[in-house]
Order: C-alpha cells, then structure tokens, then sequence
C-alpha cells in the first residue's frame, strides 16, 4: 500500500462529502486506502459514509475522543508507507497525491510534507508554513510584530511570512489540515501525543520529526483550498482558551525549564489578552448597535421634550417632572429596542423595513400601556409619537452612514439581485441552477458557462471557461459556482486564485449533493449553503419559535388548573410546561421515526408535539411522516406551530 488517507470528521457533513469526492478523484492509480473516523457526529456523516463511499473504511466513535486520539485509531490500522492526515473541510487537485509522493520518495530525508493552502475565496494561508513558536516567536505574534514586519527575518518566524511562497522550503512545522508523514517517521517519533485534544498535536509531531533528524517541507507545487482558515477562528474565546493551553503542553514538554516557565508567562498573559479581545469583539458587535440606537433616542427626546415643553405645554412656565427624563424616557426606549429587535431589526444584513415595524409596535405597546396609567403619569402622547418619528429617522439615517464607510455590523441588506454563472455541462449546470433557484429568492440572472475551453456547443452557454474574466466583466457576475462533478479541482483552485483579486464569491457544487460550499468573506470562509431547508433556522424564525414556546408555557402554567383537566396525562403536562419554559423543550419538533435519516433535517430542540399532530386522526404513512419533517422545517411559520399546538391540545402532557 503507498498511501493511507486518513480523515477525523466532527459534525461537518457536507464539506466531508465534497472532501472525499476531490480525495477519491486524486486517487488516479495510486495504490491507496481512505480512513474516515467519525467522532460521535449527529448530523447523520456515518450514514452518508455508508451510502455514498462504501470504498472508505468508516471507524464510528461512541464519543468525541479528540483529534490526536482519532487519528492514531487509523495510524494504527493502516498500511500505507506514506500517511497523509487530512482535514474534513479541504479539496485536493487531483494531481496532489502522485505531487507529493513523488517528492518524498526522491527525498528519503523528507518526514513530513505540507503543501500550499488557500482559502474559500482563493487567498493564500500564512499558516500553510510555519516556524517553531518559541517564547520569542510567540511574543512577536501575539504584540503584532510579526503582522507589522512580515518580511523580517527575525519579526516573521511564525509563519516564516519571509519565505518565497511559491518556493519549496524547509520548514520547522506543518499545518496538520495536510500533513503528510512517511510510516518509516511515524514508527520512530512514534503517534500523535494525546495528551493534545485539539490544536497544537501538528506542532508537537512536527518538532518530534525534526528532533529525529527527518525535515519538514513545504511544498507549493501543488495546492489545496482549506475552508476554515485562522481568520474564522479568532473572535472564538473557546478557540483561545483551546489553542494557547496546547501551547503550554508543547511548551512543557520540549523547552527546557527556564524557557517553559518564560513561555508559559507569554501564553498565560496571551490567553487573557486574547481571551478579553475575543469577549470585547463579540460585545461590540451584539451590543453597539442598540447602545448607539439607544443613545440617539435619548438625545433626541431630551430636545423634543425641552421643545414641547417650553413652547406647547408650559408656555406660561413649568417643565416636566426629573422622573420623566430619569425613568419614563428610558423605559420608552428600552420597549423600542426591545420590539425593533424581536422584529429582526439587529439582524445582519440590516433590513430598515425591520426597524420602521418594530418601532411602530413598540409605539402601540406603549400607547396601550399609557392609556392604563394614572393620569399624574401621562405626560405627553405627542413626545412619544414625535420620539418614534425621530427614531426611524435617526436609525435608518446611522445604518446609511455607517453602511456607506463599510462598517460591517451596520450592512446593509441589499436588494440587487444576484448574478450567477455555473461552470458545468448541461446536465449537471441545470441540476445546479434548479437547486440554486430554490435556494435564493433573488436570481436576476444565470448563465452557464462550458468547463471546456473548446468551443461551446450550446446556446444555453455564453462562453467557454477560458472566457471567465470577460464574462464577469461584460454580465456583472457577483457569483462562479463550479460543477466539481464537470470541473477538475486543480481548474477550481487555479480560477479562485486567478480571480482573487474581483468581487466575485465562489461556491462549488458537489456531484449528487443539495449543497453548496464556498465563502461570502474572509471571515465566513466555510459557510455551507443547502437547499435541503434552513427556514425553521433563521434568526427571526428561531427568535419567534421561542418566543411561542415561552409566552405559550406562561399561558397554560397560568391555567394550568383548568387545561390539565383537558389532559391525556396530568403530571407530563406541568412537567413539559417547565421543561418547555426554561428551554430544555419546544412545544413542536420532528416526528422521530426509526431509521428516519434524521440527518437530512436541522438540528432544533425535541418536540412535545410534532407535525403529525396536525392530522391525529389520521394513519400516516412513514414516508408521508417524513415529507411533513421536511416541510415543517423549509416552510415554517409561526402559524404552523399554533396550529399543531391546537390540534394536538390533549396530548400536551406527552412524554
């Protein structure tokens, strides 16, 4: 056997999927064999394994048992003289296999090899070649010396950013998305250190490889596009945490003590400092927008009261009591905030339509609740009509600035429709524009485009793929989603880094697959788009579903005396009422069936009632059942729950 791949998967399905078709076509007649070790996945990857690769040797975890531990089960059982540990979320060409081979053979000192990787939209990743992250080097990165000076020798160690790109290198570690170890390396430093979870077992093996006197290499002759580069990582707190305490296992276990105790100085302060960037970043994107939102609309009621007050209501002298400004305003603007965000108006892309509803129901809300107060507390319906006026205004007027200098929290959702082109054959470019129309509402056009370079031999194509920079510029593209089952990768990766440099996003469709994987922007490099329905899981679909279940629990918890005489079991009643309030539970989920591939649908709390609820008095089918899953979870409305909640009103106490 020359080759064992080896793959450890975690809940990433479809970028498993496409990974493997670009791994079986990189096979060629290399005399090889596919690991994939699932650790304890549920979103259904082990039965797609079954299904769709039987050829790959499938080793199903009963827990997460880590990256380390996963990868020696598979060492372990494979033959191969060379072992290539892969990531789930990478494309190789299809030529990248007999690459690298070919060079280690002719480079018997040779351990271990990574190649060049770049991203979803084509950019080159730093991290495709490294050096040893000693206490200096990791103090270079972490003050951003390293970022400042890339082309300095002594500041650009981290990712030796002063190393021709394009050149192979000797390197100090490899970047364990693709590292490819030869067995006779492996049986001398022996496996992956478990005592590394996550992160930091390639720098370990890395260094253990250099220790035995094999090098490293970094070999750009061929390339893979790996999703989810470092730019998706860093605003995760529970990455830094992660990331830096593998840092001080490698520290302790290989520097000596003087420089462990400097390192772990380094790391321990690395790890608060990150830590506090990462929880800062995540407030100042949740929270800035209603904090500038909030603070407009107190400034502008402030002058609105002062106006009204001294021109309108106390002409003759007077002013509104403190409480009105102390309490009464900022609790109108907290009911604003409030609806305009139950009402989708803090979702990204903003929708100003969004914000205008909100601030009227938040208007009728306080209207109502002004009409049921003592008259010494209403001081004026027009300070509250005139303040939502001025907070439309203001809002809609800060979200067009902002959105105008590029500030991406304030974006705007825009309303142009997308520009497509598919690189495919007929067939395959068809299946791919029908998924694609039922994925987006906003196609303005979609053109094919021949993955050939001869001429093309339909009229359906508006040019052949050696065209693709005259096409985006003459149609206005915004968008290439390339046929992997008709487009070679090595093609893909060549047009992405071609293109990098255009407005242009890229997605590729796998054969027989209802997704699509590419990249909206650097820091979304690994979005999954699937027809297979998401509508149950948008944001304002998710926030709405819950707010049913806690309002609706609040509800029957209120009259529970009188409902549970309704009740086909007492106790499951007041116990799903809690369970249901407190979020354990929704009042309607999926139909769990036996054998169902519950992977197909997105993963939302269990059910007291499900979509068979709506037809009780009926005998369903099974594959009837499933069709109700699939359309409950791609055409979900609130209504369709209160519907179920009706129907199946006596069986609320289900267990």
């Amino acid at each position: 056997m020359k080759l064992s791949v080896i793959i450890v998967n975690y809940n990433v399905k479809f970028f498993l999927e496409q990974c493997l078709h670009s791994v079986l076509k990189a096979a060629n007649e290399i005399d090889m064999e596919t690991f994939v070790v699932d650790n304890n996945s549920v979103d259904g990857s082990v039965s797609m394994l079954k299904e769709k690769f039987p050829s790959v040797k499938v080793i199903a975890n009963k827990d997460n048992k880590g990256f380390s531990t996963a990868n020696n089960q598979a060492i372990k059982l494979s033959t191969g003289k060379y072992v290539l540990l892969l990531n789930p979320d990478t494309v190789v060409e299809h030529d990248t296999f007999k690459k690298v081979i070919d060079f280690m053979d002719s480079h018997p000192d040779a351990g271990g090899l990574g190649v060049k990787m770049i991203d979803g939209k084509g950019n080159f990743l730093p991290e495709s070649k490294r050096g040893l992250p000693t206490p200096l080097v990791a103090f270079y990165k972490i003050f951003g010396l390293a970022r400042l000076f890339p082309k300095s020798k002594i500041f650009g160690k981290y990712h030796l950013s002063y190393l021709d790109k394009e050149k192979i290198h000797k390197v100090d570690i490899l970047a364990g998305a693709f590292m490819l170890l030869r067995r006779e390396t492996i049986n001398k430093t022996g496996l992956l250190d478990e005592s590394f979870f996550m992160y930091g077992e390639d720098i370990d093996l890395s260094y253990r490889i250099n220790e035995a006197g094999y090098n490293n290499y970094y070999f750009p002759e061929t390339r893979i596009i790996h999703y989810k580069g470092e730019s998706t990582k860093k605003s995760s707190i529970n990455y830094v945490f992660t990331f830096y305490n593998a840092m001080l296992i490698f520290a302790k276990k290989h520097f000596s003590q003087k420089n462990a105790k400097l390192f772990s100085f380094l790391i321990h302060f690395a790890i608060y400092f990150r830590a506090s960037l990462a929880i800062f970043s995540r407030f100042f994107h949740k929270a800035f927008p209603p904090f500038c939102d909030a603070a407009l609309l107190y400034l502008g009621i402030l002058f609105i009261q002062s106006y009204w007050g001294k021109n309108v209501i106390f002409t003759s002298g007077g002013h509104y009591p403190e409480i009105f400004s102390a309490i009464i305003i900022p609790t109108y603007i907290l009911i604003w905030l409030c609806s305009v965000y139950f009402s989708g108006g803090y979702d990204r892309p903003v929708k100003i339509y969004k914000i205008i509803r909100g601030m009227i129901v938040g208007t009728v809300a306080i209207l109502l609740a002004y009409s049921l107060l003592p008259e010494s507390y209403r001081f004026s319906r027009a300070i509250i009509l005139l303040g939502t006026f001025w907070g439309i205004i203001s809002m809609s007027a800060l979200r067009f600035i902002f959105n105008n200098f590029n500030v991406k929290i304030f974006e705007l959702a825009s309303d142009k429709n997308r520009r497509l082109i598919i690189i495919g054959e007929n067939e395959e470019a068809e299946r791919v524009e029908n998924l694609l129309r039922k994925t987006y509402n906003n196609i303005g056009f979609v053109g094919f485009v021949n993955p050939f370079t001869k001429k093309f031999y339909s009229e359906k194509f508006i040019g052949s793929i050696n065209q693709i920079n005259e096409i985006i510029e003459i149609y206005k593209i915004d968008e290439l989603i390339f046929c992997s089952k008709d487009v070679s990768h090595q093609t893909i990766i060549d047009k992405m880094s071609e293109l990098t440099a255009t407005e242009v996003s890229f997605k590729i469709a796998p054969e027989d697959s209802l997704s699509l994987i590419g990249s909206n922007s650097i820091s979304t490099s690994g979005d999954i788009f699937t027809y297979d329905i998401n509508s149950i899981k948008t944001n304002q679909n998710a926030r709405n579903k819950r707010l049913l279940d806690f309002f609706t629990s609040l509800i029957l918890l209120s009259f529970s005396p009188i409902v549970i005489l309704f009740q086909k079991n007492y106790f499951g009643f007041i116990k799903n009422i809690f369970l249901v309030l407190f979020s354990f539970k929704s009042w309607v989920g999926f139909f769990e069936l036996q054998n169902f591939d519950i992977y197909k649908l997105p993963k939302i709390k269990k059910g007291v009632l499900n979509p068979k609820d709506a037809f009780i008095k009926r005998k369903l089918p099974p594959e009837t059942i499933e069709k109700l899953n699939i359309l409950y979870a791609r055409d979900y409305k609130l209504t369709t729950d209160i519907n179920i909640i009706i129907k199946g009103f006596k069986n609320l106490g289900r267990k």
